[in-house]
């Protein structure tokens, strides 16, 4: 079988599976598995691929046509124009959150200390300190595994973090200038509707939002002004239809200059505020 019989194979497979984007993953694979690129590909296609390279390629189509998502599958995935490592234990970074990550960053000065509960890969906190090098940052997770994942993408970056596993902030001591945010956010009522690579493979845990998924937002809401400095930022990623009910749950609690920020999508997507004086306990 030669490189384009292979790739064609591959895609009719994922194709018959229901995969959206049969022909993307179908190269995406063979990029994988046989390390070559498109100018490879293009010079080689008629050529014969190696057998050992066919079976694992065949190994892998089979496991996107069962909707293992494709990033946990190739181990990365792209976020920020960083490279993460991603498996099951964490959820798969999004291009949504990457608004949460630029709405810190208009707010980062250097020394800040700056904590993201429910961390997950690591990959919003480390993107704030790729780009904010002078900041301080603490990642806590309740998922053990979870944080494994986030000190490896540190180590890939060669940025420097304090990993704290906690439920919320039952561990976490001190107070920061921000503390940032995308917490499991999916009302429970929604997971099965969810897309099979995201309700079957990715963790629950980061998922599961309670009835309404306001659940983690009321707790972190509620307790956050123990650990935010005077003036301190509270930003959260949330699910499209959650601006107002987030809004409020932060100007409830004392906070001020709260605002609801829309992704590329024009969805609502962040939402951030700034602890008063009057706030601070």
């Amino acid at each position: 079988m030669t490189y384009r019989q292979a790739e064609q194979k591959g895609e009719q497979v994922l194709q018959q599976a229901g995969i959206m984007d049969a022909k993307i993953d179908a190269w995406l694979l063979l990029e994988m598995v046989a390390h070559i690129d498109r100018g490879f590909y293009f010079m080689h296609s008629d050529e014969e691929i190696d057998e050992e390279i066919l079976t694992e390629y065949e190994r892998v189509i089979e496991k996107r046509a069962e909707h293992v998502p494709l990033q946990y599958i190739t181990g990365e995935q792209e976020f920020m124009g960083m490279t993460f490592k991603v498996n099951s234990n964490v959820l798969i970074p999004r291009q949504d959150t990457e608004t949460l990550v630029e709405e810190a960053l208009k707010l980062v000065q250097p020394q800040m200390d700056i904590l993201d509960l429910c961390t997950g890969s690591g990959c919003i906190l480390l993107s704030i300190l790729k780009n904010a090098p002078l900041a301080n940052g603490t990642g806590s997770d309740i998922s053990k595994q979870a944080l494994l994942v986030a000190k490896d993408n540190a180590r890939l970056h060669d940025l420097e973090a304090e990993w704290i596993r906690s439920n919320l902030f039952d561990n976490i001591s001190g107070k920061f200038d921000m503390i940032v945010s995308n917490p499991p956010y999916i009302a429970q009522a929604e997971i099965p509707l969810l897309m099979p690579e995201v309700q079957q493979f990715e963790p629950l845990n980061a998922l599961d939002g309670g009835a309404d998924g306001l659940d983690f937002y009321r707790k972190i809401v509620s307790e956050a002004a123990n650990y935010l400095k005077e003036n301190g930022y509270l930003l959260f990623e949330i699910g499209y239809d959650q601006g107002a009910a987030v809004k409020q749950l932060l100007m409830e609690n004392g906070y001020i200059d709260v605002s609801v920020v829309k992704d590329l999508a024009g969805n609502d997507r962040v939402v951030k505020g700034r602890m008063s004086a009057d706030s601070e306990t």
